[in-house]
């Protein structure tokens, strides 16, 4: 979450926060010189300007009880008013540490004598909220050199059945809606800022204040809560689509080479004989280059070497085979 100061200003009755770069924002002031209540640039709490009151010992501008230099403010809230006050105080790192009361902020009633009504203080080692006719009604440990929010609800009347107060301190509640006389009967109230406190304290007091607005509404102190944008859906991301490994290239077949072509062996004309031709119808004498077949043994053997010739040698082999057959058929029968 992120906490911005709240812009709405419908409410702000009054801003005393030192952006003018003076005092101006205030009615009066009560210091014995311009370097106790002094405009700084640095610490600040917000903007450019914070007060720095200073107090030594014996400074008494109004020749009072006690040593102070202060901004006054007369707002003087009216019986039955209801206002919301924020402001931010930060001690120094040195002040003084003391059992006696040091007053940072207070609604004074403009009688001439007495306690205000209303009162933050410190004493000691802590820092007090103190209503007149309630005493203390909220305390919490001193802590040095850190800014302290304080947001201040009160309804202002002499009436402790009516008036009341509420305390944040640092964003937190810290005191609940209490029933209390916050004015004194026939008298106004009005602002007082800076430091007062007792005579009696040596050492110098440092406090800062900053920020200092009163409001009738709630909204115009409190920080306005800005919500963290949402984040924005872009969905899940897209997961892109495998790569398909194709494998590698396939090289083509290779090219077989059929060779030169194979030329038809030629065509034999077996009725042709390499010398001459046969004419195996006549029996007529071959020619002297004609293949002789070779003279047949009992055996027979030469018949199936191929010896005779491509015309008329087988068949004159055959024809021989045909008549021995016969030959032998007659013996067979003979005998």
């Amino acid at each position: 979450m992120c906490l911005l100061p709240s812009l709405a200003a419908a409410g702000i009755v009054w801003r005393g926060d030192f952006e003018t770069g003076d005092r101006s924002q205030f009615s009066t002031t009560q210091m014995v010189s311009a370097d106790r209540l002094q405009l700084v640039t640095s610490p600040v709490a917000e903007g450019k300007y914070a007060l720095k009151a200073t107090v030594k010992q014996g400074d008494d501008p109004i020749n009072s009880s006690g040593n102070r230099n202060e901004l006054v403010y007369l707002s003087r809230e009216k019986v039955g008013s209801e206002y919301w006050y924020r402001w931010k105080v930060m001690f120094a790192n040195d002040f003084p540490s003391v059992d006696a009361w040091q007053l940072f902020t207070q609604w004074h009633h403009d009688g001439c004598c007495g306690s205000p009504p209303v009162e933050f203080f410190v004493k000691g080692e802590v820092i007090r909220l103190t209503v007149n006719d309630s005493g203390t009604v909220w305390s919490t440990p001193l802590k040095r050199g850190v800014w302290h929010e304080f947001i201040f609800h009160a309804k202002w009347s002499p009436d402790a059945s009516v008036g009341f107060v509420e305390l944040w301190h640092n964003g937190k509640q810290v005191l609940n809606k209490t029933k209390a006389k916050t004015m004194y009967a026939g008298q106004n109230s009005y602002l007082k800022l800076g430091l007062y406190r007792d005579d009696s304290i040596k050492p110098v007091g440092v406090v800062y204040h900053d920020g200092f607005i009163q409001a009738t509404s709630r909204e115009d102190v409190f920080p306005v809560v800005q919500p963290e944008p949402e984040p924005v859906d872009a969905g899940s991301p897209v997961e892109p689509d495998p790569v398909v490994d194709a494998g590698s290239p396939v090289e083509p077949d290779p090219v077989v080479d059929a060779g030169s072509p194979v030329e038809p062996d030629p065509v034999v004309d077996a009725g042709t004989s390499p010398g001459g031709t046969v004419d195996a119808g006549t029996g007529g004498a071959l020619p002297d280059t004609a293949v002789k077949p070779s003279p047949l043994d009992e055996g027979g053997d030469d018949l199936y070497r191929g010896g005779c010739s491509a015309s008329g040698g087988s068949l004159a082999a055959f024809s021989l085979l045909g008549l021995l057959g016969l030959m032998g058929s007659r013996r067979r029968r003979r005998n």
